[in-house]
């Protein structure tokens, strides 16, 4: 094969035959009868004994401008400028862009090694991608050691960061606005892990987070009021928002302020678990804990008082602020929803008539069941005479919100104080979740199915969890140059293309990010924990039996 055309050689007698002319070609590969020739502009198929082009040039590619194809194992292989592309049985690709694969983007072969492994050649060196049957399962036991291994500081679920290129051994672990949030779903994630196996070691984690979610409460001097993180003292410039830190009565200590209702939220949903699932001493610190934040909260009327007495920025659930919000505005339904689901958590392990109570002065007198049950398609921005804050809160979708509410779902569901409530939250859950479908979110379907429902999209559950790379490290990925892809109109969700790229495929990412972000990342200067990201999702759907333990062969 030249440039500009193909010749077949019949050694019987020794002639030359051009089967094809064009131009930009680049490599060909001959599957079946199929002559498979790439050009720096996409990839014709000919047919070999006709030389005659079958359909029209495929550019519906990762990229087009391709180097390099090979069929291995049944698929076709491409090497382009812009990373590796396999077709697949459906007629997509899978992609192979940036460091998570290989050593840079400009592939010029490929080939298969001798353990079965993909060996990709670029201009700066070789990569290998390997294939690996395992059971989810066995994907867990793999993450929960790249937690304790890496990711756990003072207790608290944590980023690795300050990496050079990937490498582990330069990292360190750093602190949070959210540790509090991260952990408690790490928390979660573990007292679920505990419930199905039993294992020592998912209780001794709980434990150890445990006590650092405890200690959040105790390391501050206002009563009730959970800290963000802490950390030895003499590093608050090192530390992030240094002007939120303050010092400890223990000079050995600092602890950060600030606290924010997704922190209320998470710390709610991972002790209501814990107190529901376990048997033994931490059911009664996770009730203490319960009792202690919301009676800070009850006590504040409705808001989460820092050390100067004022309310924190975001911990407000007080009327007076959630229904200044106009009803399409997000915040509104989310804070009512949150609340109601807290008061009936803390009702149901205490006992206490005060969040009852307070829970139907809500419902009954200041719209919050209305609230709560506004449809999700009706969230929009504000209008153009709406306050400035309002406009803030909703100029665009907030998937971190859509945390806060699936987390919030255990109490708002699992403990509604009657059949009626609860037939009125499995409703709002389930139009919660219709609008989610679109993302393919691990964790919110299989919060969904908490409500018992059957229709909750468990294969994309599954799909997710099978689908994470193994690798967690934050490298550069970008997709928004790709032509496989329908991309659509800019609209409020922030949706980019009409169906969610595989999580392999995207940037690393938590749960309360957008799944249609295309390109994001870095050079691989962190690492994030499965602990929330895979491992919360993994266990509470073992622990409801949506996802099975595995199966063995006979």
């Amino acid at each position: 094969m030249g440039e500009k055309s193909v010749t077949s050689f019949n050694p019987k007698d020794k002639t030359l035959k051009t089967v094809y002319e064009g131009s930009n070609f680049t490599s060909f590969a001959l599957v079946d009868n199929t002559l498979i020739l790439t050009t720096l502009d996409g990839y014709l198929e000919v047919d070999a004994t006709s030389g005659k082009q079958i359909g029209d040039k495929k550019i519906k590619l990762p990229w087009t401008e391709i180097n390099y194809v090979d069929l291995i194992d049944g698929h076709l292989w491409f090497g382009s400028t812009k990373g590796a592309f396999k077709l697949k049985e459906d007629g997509k690709f899978s992609y192979y862009y940036g460091k998570r694969w290989m050593p840079s983007n400009n592939v010029k072969h490929i080939s298969k090694g001798t353990d079965g492994s993909i060996l990709i050649l670029t201009d700066t060196g070789l990569g290998q991608i390997v294939f690996e049957e395992m059971t989810l399962y066995e994907k867990a036991q793999y993450y929960e050691k790249q937690v304790r291994n890496r990711h756990i500081r003072l207790g608290f679920n944590a980023t690795l960061v300050d990496m050079d290129n990937g490498n582990f051994d330069t990292g360190r672990l750093s602190d949070s606005d959210n540790d509090g949030l991260w952990t408690t779903m790490y928390l979660a994630g573990q007292v679920f892990r505990y419930a199905v196996t039993k294992s020592e070691d998912a209780l001794q984690n709980c434990r150890e987070s445990m006590d650092a979610m405890e200690r959040l409460f105790s390391i501050n001097p206002v009563p009730g009021f959970p800290s963000r993180s802490f950390e030895r003292s003499g590093y608050i410039n090192q530390l992030h928002d240094p002007d939120r830190w303050q010092h400890n009565s223990d000079p050995e200590w600092d602890w950060k302020s600030t606290t924010s209702s997704d922190e209320a939220i998470g710390h709610i949903f991972a002790y209501g678990a814990m107190a529901e699932i376990m048997d033994n001493d931490l059911k009664d610190r996770a009730i203490v804990l319960i009792d202690t934040l919301m009676s800070h909260i009850v006590r504040n009327d409705l808001y989460m008082v820092d050390y100067d007495g004022k309310p924190t920025t975001w911990g407000r659930w007080n009327p007076e602020y959630v229904n200044a919000r106009p009803k399409m505005v997000g915040d509104r339904k989310i804070n009512a929803s949150n609340i109601i689901g807290m008061l009936q958590t803390a009702y149901h392990f205490t006992g206490k008539e005060k969040y009852k109570e307070k829970a139907f002065d809500l419902m009954d007198n200041h719209g919050y069941l209305d609230n709560l049950m506004w449809p999700m398609k009706d969230v929009a921005m504000a209008p153009d005479d709406a306050d400035d804050w309002s406009k803030m809160l909703s100029e665009s979708w907030n998937h971190s919100d859509d945390e806060m509410y699936f987390v919030g779902y255990w109490g708002l569901y699992r403990y509604a104080f009657n059949d009626t409530l609860k037939t009125k939250f499995k409703e709002a859950i389930i139009d919660h979740w219709e609008i989610e479908r679109p993302e393919k979110e691990g964790a919110w379907n299989i919060m969904t199915a908490l409500t018992g429902t059957q229709e909750f999209d468990l294969e994309e559950a599954a799909w997710y969890l099978r689908e994470h790379p193994m690798d967690m490290v934050a490298w550069e990925v970008m997709n928004s140059h790709r032509k496989d892809i329908t991309f659509i109109e800019p609209n409020f969700r922030e949706q980019t293309t009409a169906e969610v790229l595989p999580p392999d495929e995207r940037r690393v990412q938590r749960h309360n990010g957008n799944m249609f972000t295309l390109d994001g990342g870095s050079n691989g200067t962190q690492e994030y924990s499965a602990g929330d990201i895979w491992l919360l999702p993994y266990w509470m759907g073992r622990y409801l039996g949506v996802i099975s333990a595995p199966q063995t062969m006979d």
